[in-house]
């Protein structure tokens, strides 16, 4: 959708262009309130409007596109990005390579906030999320001799059970840990050297993903600590955390 509203050339007038010029756009985003999908101004106007070259516009937008604020395409002009986890997992990996953030952290902060998650997801999840999420369980018990497909279907679940807690801060947030899940995953999935402890852990997701499917949150949030509690003593057994 296009917005007839003139951008403030006073935001790239002194100073760092890019990063000023990033901020005017931003801003007339804010102000238009501009919707994903909708179109922002052409480079043209925006090189008019803001006072600076068409380099300097180019390089903005090659920015907030790296940020996943704004999408670009060859020959169209700009639009508002969906949002998603990209830009946020890439911090988290960097902070975890760079010894910013320990996997304990990760712990620490998917323990509360999947607490919360499941909690809601269990009185929010519509027929069709329940069904998924049960399914994405049940698939890691199908595929128990293939470790990478129950890693993916794993991580799946968590996200699933994220965007039925109807809330897109979390379905984020989970999104972002994909990464760092990835690597662990397979450690703690290691350091649980008998089968059988191996299948509690499938089946601990089947009864979650049934008790959400049910309604009962306070279970559910029962059953998503004990998770946690296995996992991190699963690491902790491998010497990671």
């Amino acid at each position: 959708m296009d917005r007839d509203v003139t951008l403030s050339p006073a935001a790239a007038s002194s100073g760092d262009f890019v990063a000023v010029t990033m901020t005017a756009i931003t801003r007339f985003i804010r102000e238009n309130e501009l919707k994903p999908g909708d179109r922002l101004p052409a480079e043209a106007v925006l090189t008019r409007e803001l006072h600076v070259s068409r380099t300097v516009v180019r390089e903005a937008l090659r920015s907030l596109s790296a940020l996943r604020l704004v999408d670009l395409g060859a020959g169209k002009r700009p639009t508002v990005a969906q949002l998603d986890d990209e830009t946020m997992a890439m911090m988290m990996a960097h902070g975890v390579t760079t010894d910013q953030i320990g996997v304990q952290h990760i712990y620490d902060a998917r323990r509360t906030i999947e607490g919360r998650t499941v909690a809601l997801a269990s009185l929010r999840r519509t027929d069709a999320e329940a069904r998924e999420i049960l399914d994405h369980a049940r698939a890691m018990e199908r595929d128990f001799d293939q470790p990478s497909a129950v890693m993916e279907h794993d991580i799946a679940f968590h996200l699933a059970i994220a965007q039925a807690s109807r809330n897109p801060v979390f379905a984020l947030v989970i999104g972002a840990f994909r990464g760092v899940m990835r690597e662990t995953w397979p450690i703690g999935w290691r350091s649980r050297a008998r089968d059988e402890d191996r299948r509690a852990v499938t089946r601990l997701h089947v009864d979650l993903a049934e008790t959400i499917a049910a309604g009962n949150p306070r279970t559910a949030v029962d059953l998503m600590n004990q998770h946690f509690d296995g996992s991190t003593k699963a690491l902790l057994a491998a010497g990671l955390i």
